[in-house]
């Protein structure tokens, strides 16, 4: 297990016994998040089908290509997001793409800026990591803000890149290199 602390959150390694939380916080914002990723079939939203998605990201953490975090607000044991490093490459790359989602309650508290603010460091003092990649629709302007606001640089708009409830979409390509942090 890894923790992470900061000041209005704590980030915790998704664990089996969180999938009831999980599955909640998943449920509660389906709508909320399907604004920018996809919609899923029904059977996303419940306890068996995150199980699996729990006990797959502990696979992969064991062989060191992700980190999958649940987000808790401080203080508390309230489950409010979760944040991701993943794909995680070495040499010659050294890299990960990174991705989070805050429970729609929790929006504007700064708990995504200090979340991805853990897990940049994170991957560049305990994974060391060279460079950490996002996407982010261009339409997302809390998420965009959110990126530059912890250093990551734009690097250009990839076309047509997700296929998002029924339409192709864009995304922004960012990037943090480590001589940066």
């Amino acid at each position: 297990m890894v923790f992470l602390e900061g000041n209005r959150c704590y980030l915790r390694t998704l664990e089996e016994a969180d999938v009831s939380a999980f599955t909640n916080l998943v449920k509660r914002n389906k709508r909320y998040w399907s604004i920018y990723e996809p919609l899923h079939e029904d059977e996303f939203y419940t306890e068996h089908t995150q199980r699996k998605k729990i006990i797959e990201s502990i696979q992969r953490m064991r062989l060191n290509r992700e980190y999958s975090f649940a987000i808790f607000a401080m203080g508390t044991s309230d489950l409010v997001g979760h944040i991701s490093i993943y794909s995680i490459k070495r040499l010659p790359f050294a890299s990960a793409f990174v991705g989070y989602s805050v429970d729609k309650r929790y929006i504007g508290q700064g708990i995504a800026s200090e979340a991805l603010e853990l897990v940049i460091k994170f991957g560049f003092e305990d994974l060391s990591l060279h460079r950490i990649e996002a996407y982010v629709s261009p339409n997302n302007i809390g998420s965009v803000r959110v990126l530059e606001k912890a250093g990551f640089l734009r690097e250009g708009l990839l076309r047509k890149l997700l296929y998002i409830n029924g339409n192709w979409e864009d995304h922004y390509l960012y990037s943090y290199i480590d001589d940066d942090f």
